[in-house]
């Protein structure tokens, strides 16, 4: 009974996976083939081509995709968690805080993160956009309709994030399971009309496209990687679903029905020609492509929630590890921690992705944008994981540096590809993820200077407390709740309080919030408890990176230690800090500037930490960087 019920898990796992973790590279065939032969490109339509071409897709999909990513880095989970700022942590976590490796892998991990922000934008463009295009094929005096029915799609979407997607997510699998299949079976219709294309999975083709061209094959990479997009959500999801439904759904739904429709597509090119403006909507014919235009839109629409999700995902990770600030997060589901809605993160990218839809226009333009943000956070994947097998696992050195060089070939070869398109749109992801690069790191280096200023005019705690209660200050009934950071000596709120009142509560507790560099840390870990004598605590509050911060929650934990907070008589009290920049700082002026401004637009932290805002008591502070 068990071994069926595990069974019936793993099925439906797989099939959530197949909708939710794959629709980014679900969707390349879309547009694959179509820019691999555009004109720009100039390369001939001859069968020796149509077969390099294949070929270097079907062994790009075995390799980066099979073997690195399914076989290999899905081995990399942190605590059951992916993703490039998972992998961060763990790699951070196979070297010593001391270790000279630390700062710059700090920086390689927040680099990858920030062009994954980069592929979050080109993403939702490019699939949607390219699904309407088939409106153009079909009645080319639709064309001037394309980009507005993409923008209303796209901005219907981003409106209906607040609701969540518990509801529609259900139906995602299903969706993609029918668009999986759908590709398949094209593929296997014009593969039955030219059986001959099967040889394109002998890999001597590919091998002799690359010899044959040289820096022409090097050309055609930057667009053979379109079919690759999206390899990072496979690492990515693997909290949501566990490595063997995305290894399952791989293997025995996704790369069949790809490989399948590619194969499809070159033995379309061979029979028709003309089919190269746009083969993955001529492979039926034209009766298909208004039933293909719906099933592609949705698919799109399927493969940009994804990343969207993914963008939130990303950005509550930065916030908890102390690289972006405080923002507004909702949860959209009562069952699912991981079903959130980040308003700003939202609308921003919404912004920036319908500047891309107008700026960019079409499938062709963006397609010189799309990979190079991908090939940079695969290049980045690669890196740190050799610090994790190295390292953490304590493999082999030779076995190490051997696997990382062999795939950070492929990984440099696609980047270096796809930067030759730099100044044809590559430059937008780029651009985009230096910003938002610019920013974490602007931030993090910021709060260690406002901790900096903070420890230097620290009292110590426990001599204060000593020399307070020689001579003890009136006690009012109650508990009050004193946040103080890491480190940090008597908070200037308990100093105030004393000072303007002259009293202190029966019961003081200082309240420390830790964050560690892993996913999730459990209850029985969540809480430490100091006895500082005279009815004061020191409680340090430990989270990982994907834990939902809520004190009230958390100080309810004390109970088992005879700690209990009645929540109508314990007051928080918080020190709002106002940040000032002064000349000669640790940073630059225009940086301390910009680290100001974020401060100043942070989420309050009564309401990140789910505290009350009835039991609340702010006390202000200036604090100079």
């Amino acid at each position: 009974m068990d071994n069926h019920q595990t069974k019936s898990s793993l099925a439906g796992l797989t099939l959530a996976a197949v909708g939710i973790v794959y629709g980014d590279i679900g969707t390349s065939p879309l547009y694959t083939m179509k820019e691999v032969f555009a004109p720009a490109h100039g390369l001939q339509l001859t069968q020796a081509n149509i077969f390099g071409i294949v070929s270097m897709i079907l062994w790009g999909l075995i390799i980066i995709v099979s073997l690195k990513y399914v076989t290999l880095v899905l081995r990399a989970d942190n605590r059951g968690e992916g993703g490039i700022m998972a992998l961060t942590a763990l790699s951070l976590e196979s070297v010593s805080k001391n270790s000279k490796l630390y700062f710059p892998l700090t920086v390689l991990g927040l680099f990858g993160a920030s062009l994954f922000y980069g592929d979050g934008v080109i993403t939702p463009a490019m699939s949607v956009l390219s699904a309407m295009e088939g409106i153009e094929v079909a009645t080319p005096s639709f064309k001037p309709v394309v980009v507005p029915i993409t923008l209303i799609v796209l901005i219907c979407l981003y409106a209906v994030q607040r609701k969540g997607t518990a509801g529609i997510g259900k139906m995602f699998g299903p969706v993609m399971l029918l668009w999986f299949s759908v590709l398949a079976l094209m593929g296997l219709y014009n593969i039955i009309r030219v059986p001959g294309i099967l040889a394109a999975f002998n890999p001597l083709y590919a091998v002799n496209f690359v010899i044959d061209h040289h820096w022409g094959a090097f050309f055609a990479l930057g667009a053979v990687v379109l079919a690759f997009t999206g390899s990072e959500a496979l690492y990515a999801d693997m909290g949501h679903f566990g490595a063997k439904p995305i290894r399952a759904a791989w293997f025995f739904i996704v790369f069949p029905a790809l490989a399948l429709n590619y194969l499809g597509q070159g033995a379309l090119l061979m029979f028709n020609p003309a089919a190269v403006t746009n083969p993955f909507y001529y492979q039926l014919g034209a009766w298909s492509i208004y039933p293909l235009v719906i099933l592609s839109t949705v698919a799109a629409v399927i493969a940009s929630q994804s990343t969207i999700s993914g963008t939130f995902s990303m950005t509550k990770q930065a916030i908890s590890l102390g690289f972006l600030p405080r923002m507004k997060i909702v949860h959209t589901s009562a069952k699912e921690i991981g079903q959130i809605y980040i308003p700003v993160a939202n609308w921003m990218q919404l912004f920036v992705v319908v500047g891309a839809v107008i700026g960019f226009g079409s499938s062709t333009n963006l397609a010189s944008a799309y990979g190079i943000a991908n090939t940079g956070t695969m290049l980045v994947t690669s890196l740190l994981t050799f610090f994790v097998i190295r390292f953490g696992w304590k493999y082999n050195l030779l076995l190490c540096v051997a696997a990382t060089f062999f795939f950070l070939a492929i990984d440099v070869s696609l980047f270096s590809a796809n930067a030759l398109k730099f100044f044809h749109g590559g430059y937008f992801p780029i651009v985009l993820g230096l910003i938002i690069f610019t920013l974490m790191l602007t931030w993090k280096r910021g709060r260690e200077l406002v901790f900096e200023n903070l420890k230097k005019h620290a009292i110590p705690l426990e001599d204060f407390l000593a020399s307070l209660f020689v001579s003890a200050p009136a006690r009012v009934y109650g508990t009050a709740v004193f946040l103080r950071g890491e480190a940090d000596g008597v908070p200037h709120a308990l100093l105030h309080n004393l000072s303007h009142n002259k009293i202190l509560h029966e019961r003081v507790v200082f309240l420390t919030l830790h964050n560690r560099e892993i996913p999730w840390v459990p209850f029985s870990e969540r809480i430490k408890i100091s006895d500082l004598g005279n009815s004061c605590y020191q409680i340090d509050l430990f989270y990982g990176f994907k834990n939902e911060p809520d004190i009230p929650a958390a100080l309810a934990l004390c109970a088992s230690s005879g700690l209990i907070f009645e929540p109508m008589e314990t007051s928080y009290f918080i020190s709002r800090q106002t940040i000032i920049s002064t000349p000669g700082g640790g940073m630059a002026r225009w940086r301390e500037g910009i680290f100001v401004a974020m401060s100043r637009n942070a989420r309050d932290a009564a309401d990140y930490y789910h505290i009350p805002s009835n039991r609340v008591i702010e006390v202000g502070a200036q604090v100079e960087i």
